[in-house]
């Protein structure tokens, strides 16, 4: 029972993590390529873009380990990166025409999608059902007047024991769902390491 909700408690863990680096992600390249663009005719605009356009291997082998230490799924070595020789503006143009940095982007800035997706189903899947547990307790004590859930107005305690069943359905089938998405973004960060690998 205890590693069945250290399981569901990863799992929630995993979910917020994909959030939040999916945040980080969208507006790490957001504001990096934008300003190194933008400053691209000053000297300080091609090193900013050097430097965001490399960092796609260091991300994609943190989305690798974090998903291999979260949810169990192997994921084989991610793309190598060799560091370019010759100038600085020669390193920033194989950087731009490396069609790998360009994917790379993409599917980083595409986990802010997939975490915004995580999030309300954390919620969802755990949050919820253990505060619908706590509506007679709400409505014993008078904290509320009235609360209202799905669209429904909760006034009496036989209601607010309506809601209680509906937590336990939730708290019973909630991680199980949040189990199945866990396995879909890993795989998911499967087939975008892979992808980026070329394999």
């Amino acid at each position: 029972m205890n590693q069945r909700i250290r399981n569901h408690l990863r799992n929630f863990y995993f979910l917020l993590l994909t959030f939040v680096t999916g945040l980080f992600y969208f507006c790490f390249y957001l504001v990096g390529i934008t300003l190194g663009v933008s400053m691209a005719f000053t000297l300080v605009g091609l090193p900013i873009l050097h430097y965001v356009l490399r960092s796609t291997g260091a991300f994609v082998q943190h989305e690798r380990i974090q998903t291999e230490a979260y949810t169990d799924i192997y994921i084989g070595p991610g793309p190598s990166r060799t560091r370019m020789e010759g100038s600085l503006w020669d390193q920033v143009k194989a950087e731009l025409s490396d069609t790998r940095n360009w994917k790379a982007i993409f599917v980083l800035m595409l986990r802010f999608v997939i975490g915004l997706v995580s999030v309300i189903c954390a919620a969802l899947f755990y949050v919820t059902p253990l505060t619908l547990l706590l509506a007679p307790i709400l409505s014993v004590l008078n904290m509320l007047d009235y609360f209202s859930f799905l669209g429904m107005e909760i006034r009496t305690f036989g209601d607010s024991l309506y809601v209680m069943l509906a937590g336990v359905i939730l708290i019973w089938f909630g991680p199980y769902l949040g189990n199945g998405l866990v396995r879909m973004i890993g795989s998911h960060t499967r087939r975008m390491v892979e992808g980026l690998a070329g394999k």
